[in-house]
């Protein structure tokens, strides 16, 4: 008899959690979403977009959920029509227990600048990733300018200016990256007024390292302002040209 009283009981809680689950969905569904908030998180660093652009994205796309029941809004719909913005990497679109729909947002990150002769102006991002610039807002990251292609630029240059941006006090020193034909690399200093050759960027820490000890041992004793180029294209040797 108890066992019996113990398998009604059960199957009464079970029958209430079925209920319960399919009374409060129905009511969730058909309850009205009275806001929309969108949380771009990564705003303190960068400031490509703005919740105001991403909301009014949404409704460019007639999706902006605010007034209509949660069971004519599509979630997926509203995450892919914020992807749509190029300067965007990731989005998240869900609703909260408070009638609210929330979207969090988070920016591509660039770590390289490309200015084309051909192929005009836009980010590599840390994924390799060809992004546009935006009119708005602009990133401190190495600057390349010249005869740039994007695979170039998402392949030599990219795996250059991660060597900046991992290593400070070599970031530091260089205003630009020019590249001429064939891909031939010439660094514009903060310091100096000359230009760095390197040549390819085949081993370009040695070169590097080769220019440290010229900077030691030559322009720290001739003069900085002795030479138009410093070409450290041929090895164990630095060509200078005289202005």
């Amino acid at each position: 008899m108890k066992k019996i009283l113990v398998i009604l009981i059960a199957l009464i809680v079970i029958g209430y959690l079925i209920f319960s689950a399919d009374y409060f969905s129905e009511s969730s569904h058909n309850s009205i979403c009275e806001d929309f908030v969108v949380v771009v998180k990564d705003s303190a660093q960068t400031q490509f977009v703005n919740a105001k652009e991403v909301e009014d994205l949404v409704k460019r796309y007639k999706l902006h959920p605010v007034g209509k029941p949660f069971k004519e809004i599509n979630t997926l719909a509203i995450r892919d029509t914020i992807l749509n913005n190029k300067l965007i990497e990731s989005a998240d679109v869900f609703i909260t227990s408070k009638a609210t729909i929330v979207a969090t947002v988070r920016q591509r990150e660039p770590v390289l600048r490309v200015i084309s002769d051909t192929k005009g102006n836009f980010y590599v991002d840390k994924d390799r990733k060809i992004m546009p610039v935006s009119s708005s807002f602009a990133v401190y990251v190495p600057i390349a300018t010249g005869v740039i292609d994007e695979e170039f630029a998402q392949n030599e240059l990219y795996d250059f200016a991660m060597f900046l941006r991992n290593n400070p006090s070599w970031d530091a020193w260089f205003e630009q990256i020019v590249v001429k034909k064939g891909n031939e690399v010439e660094l514009i200093p903060r310091a100096g007024d000359f230009r760095i050759i390197m040549g390819n960027l085949e081993d370009y820490p040695s070169k590097l390292n080769k220019f440290v000890r010229f900077v030691e041992g030559g322009l720290n004793v001739v003069g900085w302002n002795r030479y138009s180029e410093i070409n450290l294209k041929y090895d164990n040797q630095v060509v200078c040209t005289r202005k």
